[in-house]
């Protein structure tokens, strides 16, 4: 099932929206891991605007992709988004953009802090 997920600053976990079926559009899942391939990392580029302007954050940034139960991640990068600092989700260590990659998974269990985004650098679309 194609899906876009996005971090939920209030439940503190990823909320899960359907892009396909019966419950497209809507917010399917809450949870603290998942796996996608073929993932694409969207900045609405309007939404980001408005929290530069405001100072207040609002869902304008996501992965969208393929869920799966499991992925392999060969050689594994980090991504993250700041849209303070960012126009874009970027490598964690690099600052280089990532727009694309063959396999993702997201977790946000509590013994981090933030929400952990890894992907394969080495099937990047």
């Amino acid at each position: 099932m194609r899906v876009e997920v996005y971090y939920n600053l209030h439940k503190k976990c990823f909320s899960v929206r359907a892009l396909e079926g019966e419950n497209k559009g809507r917010v399917i899942n809450h949870t603290r891991a998942l796996t996608l391939e073929d993932a694409k990392f969207v900045v609405r580029e309007g939404g980001r605007k408005k929290v530069l302007e405001e100072q207040r954050k609002n869902v304008h940034a996501f992965v969208r992709g393929k869920l799966v139960k499991s992925v392999t991640i060969k050689d594994r990068g980090t991504a993250t988004y700041n849209p303070y600092r960012y126009s874009t989700f970027v490598d964690k260590e690099t600052e280089e953009p990532v727009y694309e990659s063959k396999a993702v998974f997201m977790t946000n269990y509590t013994a981090f802090k933030k929400p952990v985004i890894e992907y394969d650098t080495s099937s990047l679309l």
